[in-house]
């Protein structure tokens, strides 16, 4: 038996592979398993190739896996492409209508079995995917009741027929499998687990989610992959808190609306990817000039343009710092997985009404869409904070006729914010320089006093947990930086080169902006160097930390841009590479 194991479907989009990996996964977290997958798709509707990886483990998992020990292949495609995954101990089950074959230096057993033929025997090939399910529940000797009451609950309202026959397709493929287990060799039963069931769900739905809990009434957006899991979530659930989703005719009226929405009182936000960002730069000016509060959920992907809209990158990471005309205050924070994603979804609406600005939520694809276990959520956690809001009448002098001072000068710099209809509150609002009643003013002194106190409010930020570290060591070979997706696979990594004699400590950077100089030096203060892995060619990660923190002799840049996430082997090889250098060096 095996503590963990890898399991991948794959064949051509539009075929039900996602679904068959999501009825696979299902089942595996109800039989109280960790999992993490990760979905390799292209961008359009059908055709092209398709896989879902699934990690399945007694303990949990934050990574994809290096290696594959079970490849589902619908067509030969599938073969070629993830062959080079697997070892001598690992199998490929295969439909029998795509004649597979093993490249020449494919190490795998292949097994073909009649996939589609059994289906379509049943009365359909779509339910090649239940065939193949059950093959893989024979291969694993798996408890098949599981399957059986998940496919009960997915179509019953299809009726019991339904039901019937894809019961049926499962059993005729866990037979099919049954006929081969004496050919083949290799492990591939899973330990038992005594664990209850977890939440299992992709980062999107951890956001939105956190969005609902934080209080959030009304989402703007325009659908854009990868974040329109995002509105799609908040579509079937923010009608039951009484909330409402608009999908809007581009991202500057999504933008727009949000904060429309925030300057009357209402927890609003929005979520796109890099291009939507890129449209929504002055509206987020807006925001930080008015200083109305402003939630904005990132879902970066590969670009430039259009770039690689379903494939892995972190390249947004400056365009969300600098990227509006002019200085606003903006804080910018990043989870490190979908636990994360809903407690700082809910801390990032807290942040923005009370410094009063926007509030920029990065993430990347495969954090937004890749699914994860989730233990269960703890929601006491989840306090709100509304900061400076006025709700109620302002008591002011009767012979007052002047506006509320709406951008007074305080000394944190945060001035009190009265809804539009709140007795005594009536002030002008204007993206233009302002003075404290918000009326148009162009004088120097004003100018100069209005921006010190927009950006003061923000100098000293300190969200809860800035960074997310494990520092073991006093001194370290290494420290290893990363932010959102790259945690999983860098803690992995780290801990096969601790076991190897390498010290290494570790750090996912959750506040991005302003940035956590003095926690982050501290800790580069106490490696030989450091290793900054992130998805962008640039290394923009890197430039940040070369802005805030003395690191320019340790630093060393670790980018990967080929839309692929980082595996565990690849943090350990370049940590090897890193401490070989140091010891020649000596």
């Amino acid at each position: 038996m095996k503590p963990q194991l890898s399991w991948k479907v794959g064949g051509q989009q539009g075929e039900g592979i996602e679904s068959t990996g999501e009825i696979f996964a299902t089942a595996m977290n109800r039989k109280g398993y960790y999992l993490y997958g990760y979905r390799h798709f292209s961008s359009r509707i059908k055709g092209g190739h398709t896989n879902n990886k699934i990690r399945v483990s007694t303990k949990p998992v934050h990574a994809i896996s290096d290696d594959l020990d079970i490849l589902i292949a619908f067509d030969q495609e599938t073969i070629e492409v993830n062959y080079h995954e697997m070892r001598e101990d690992s199998i490929i089950l295969a439909d029998a209508k795509a004649k597979p074959t093993k490249p020449e230096d494919c190490k795998a057993q292949l097994i073909e079995l009649p996939f589609t033929s059994t289906a379509k025997e049943l009365g359909t090939a779509l339910m090649k995917n239940m065939v193949a399910i059950g093959a893989t529940a024979a291969l694993m000797n798996l408890d098949t009741k599981t399957f059986e009451t998940l496919i009960s609950n997915m179509f019953s309202k299809k009726g019991d027929k339904v039901v019937e026959i894809n019961i049926q397709a499962l059993d005729e493929g866990y037979q099919l499998m049954q006929q081969h287990l004496s050919e083949i060799t290799g492990d591939f039963e899973l330990e038992h687990s005594n664990e209850q069931p977890h939440l299992y769900m992709i980062g999107n739905d951890a956001i939105g989610l956190g969005a609902i809990s934080a209080g959030s009434k009304f989402m703007a957006a325009y659908p854009i992959t990868p974040a329109s899991e995002i509105m799609e979530y908040m579509i079937a659930n923010l009608p039951k808190v009484g909330g409402t989703v608009i999908q809007t005719e581009d991202e500057i009226a999504a933008a727009t609306m949000a904060i429309g929405a925030n300057y009357g009182g209402v927890r609003a936000f929005t979520a796109s990817a890099g291009p939507g960002l890129s449209l929504m730069m002055e509206s987020i000016g807006l925001s930080g000039m008015t200083e109305t509060p402003f939630v904005i959920i990132n879902t970066q992907r590969g670009g430039p343009s259009t770039g690689l809209p379903t494939k892995q990158e972190q390249s947004d990471l400056m365009q969300m710092i600098y990227g509006t005309h002019g200085d606003i205050p903006k804080i910018v924070v990043a989870p490190t997985d979908a636990e994360d994603a809903f407690y700082l979804t809910v801390e990032a609406f807290n942040l923005a009404e009370e410094y009063q600005c926007p509030v920029i939520i990065l993430s990347d694809l495969q954090l937004s869409l890749g699914k994860q276990t989730v233990d269960n959520l703890d929601f006491s956690r989840v306090q709100i904070n509304r900061g400076e809001l006025l709700q109620s009448d302002i008591e002011r002098d009767e012979d007052d006729k002047g506006y509320f001072k709406r951008y007074a000068l305080t000394a944190n710099g945060v001035s009190p914010r009265p809804i539009p209809g709140v007795k005594g509150g009536i002030h002008h609002i204007t993206g233009v320089e302002h003075n404290e009643e918000g009326k148009p003013s162009e004088a120097a002194e004003n100018r100069q006093q209005q921006m010190d106190k927009r950006m003061h409010k923000t100098e000293h930020l300190l969200i809860n947990e800035p960074v997310e570290a494990q520092i073991n060591h006093e001194h370290a070979d290494i420290l290893y930086i990363g932010f959102i997706s790259t945690k999983g696979a860098i803690v992995e990594g780290s801990e096969r080169l601790e076991n190897e004699g390498i010290k290494v400590n570790t750090m996912q950077i959750r506040q991005l902006h302003p940035f956590p100089t003095s926690i982050v030096q501290q800790a580069v203060n106490q490696a030989d160097k450091v290793i900054v892995a992130e998805h962008n060619y640039q290394g923009q990660l890197a430039s940040i930390l070369k802005m805030n923190v003395n690191i320019h002799d340790k630093l060393v840049n670790y980018t990967k841009y080929d839309g692929t996430p980082f595996l565990p082997h690849e943090i350990v090889e370049k940590g090897q590479e890193v401490v070989k250098e140091i010891k020649e060096m000596v």
